[in-house]
């Protein structure tokens, strides 16, 4: 069977070395289909790289999204269902609050150092350990008094943005030991925050949970974006859709890094009550005024009994090995007593131990 060739064919095997015949027009063919090649490519200059914590890793604008963007760079996440949470425990992500900078103190004391205002420390421990401050809290668009003790340091908590069981479940049971630990202690994926408003939110993404505070929440979905990005995990369908909302009301939110990792919202001041002229008091009777000079009333000069302090038994004693713990609890009949039960993962006194069933709340 003889096999018919095109002109293109012809072309090919002729540049091949295979011997064929052609016309004078063939040849015309091959000259204008070797003129017409495209010519070899120059290497494409390497992209800029924006530096997340604490790796670099590329960013890359998508759609209409600005390069440096959280709307770009949430384009670049893997979107995946969750993975199960088989397996996650709170120690996967190395012992809580370590001093991972070297700096001579934990990271819980290093974040209230840096989100806390009128900070004082308890003397004795280099300037470490936070004893009182004011919180400008992002979550609520309150200011939060904290006082470091026993029954109050739970008002001001230290959040994982990126909650690490959801970090668990998107890609972080992957990572090394080292790398998780990292994550944990990562100023880029923590807040202090309003202690009620960190359990609510527990471990939810941004398709769950959202900060109260819509002025923050921008910020707040930019922190996410840029803490997955770093560590590579992935989003479910559902978070990104959420984080895409937020995000579409703020085009040009930008991404934090690892060198701008404060939080740069600041609450409204709160508008001065409107004050109402008192009416004029009515003149006192001559009967009145009588008996008011015959027969004067004493005044009270006692001072009001101070209330007694909460006595700390033996099995309430509190401890503190610098790790930012504020309490140690024996037992959950220790806990009860001291009025502090359930405990939930991060509180003063929480331990893996009280929580036998690993769900992240302890003494339930």
């Amino acid at each position: 069977m003889t096999r018919r060739y095109g002109p293109t064919d012809l072309c090919r095997r002729a540049g091949a070395g295979v011997m064929v015949l052609l016309t004078a027009g063939g040849m015309a063919a091959c000259s204008a289909a070797s003129s017409s090649s495209p010519a070899p490519s120059t290497p494409r200059a390497t992209p800029r790289t924006l530096t997340a914590t604490p790796e670099t890793a590329r960013s890359t604008s998508s759609g209409t999204a600005t390069q440096g963007t959280a709307a770009a760079m949430l384009e670049t996440l893997r979107v995946k269902g969750r993975a199960p949470k088989t397996g996650y425990d709170r120690d996967n992500f190395g012992q809580a609050w370590a001093d991972v900078d070297h700096n001579g103190c934990d990271t819980r004391n290093d974040i209230l150092h840096r989100d806390l205002t009128a900070v004082t420390t308890r003397p004795g421990t280099r300037d470490c350990i936070v004893t009182s401050g004011t919180l400008q809290d992002p979550y609520t668009a309150t200011t939060i008094r904290f006082v470091r003790g026993e029954k109050t340091s739970t008002a001001v908590q230290i959040d994982h943005v990126v909650a690490l069981s959801d970090a668990w479940q998107t890609g972080a049971q992957q990572l090394g030991a080292e790398r998780r630990r990292e994550l944990a202690n990562d100023p880029l994926n923590l807040l202090a925050a309003d202690g009620p408003a960190n359990e609510q939110k527990s471990d939810g993404d941004a398709a769950t949970w959202l900060p109260a505070n819509k002025a923050f929440r921008c910020q707040y979905v930019a922190r996410q974006v840029a803490v997955k990005h770093a560590y590579k995990l992935w989003v479910t369908p559902g978070e990104k859709s959420a984080i895409a909302e937020v995000l579409s009301g703020c085009t040009g939110q930008k991404v934090p890094t690892a060198t701008s990792p404060q939080v740069t919202w600041t609450p409204k001041a709160t508008p001065p009550k409107a004050t109402v002229p008192k009416a004029p008091a009515p003149k006192p009777t001559k009967a009145a005024t009588t008996a008011a000079t015959a027969a004067p009333t004493r005044a009270r000069t006692s001072a009001p009994r101070r209330a007694a302090a909460p006595r700390t038994t033996s099995t309430e004693a509190t401890t503190d090995a610098g790790s930012g713990s504020d309490a140690y609890y024996q037992n959950c009949s220790a806990a009860r007593a001291a009025g502090v039960a359930p405990l939930h993962r991060g509180d003063p006194g929480y331990s893996t131990k009280l929580d036998r069933d690993g769900d992240g709340v302890a003494c339930e």
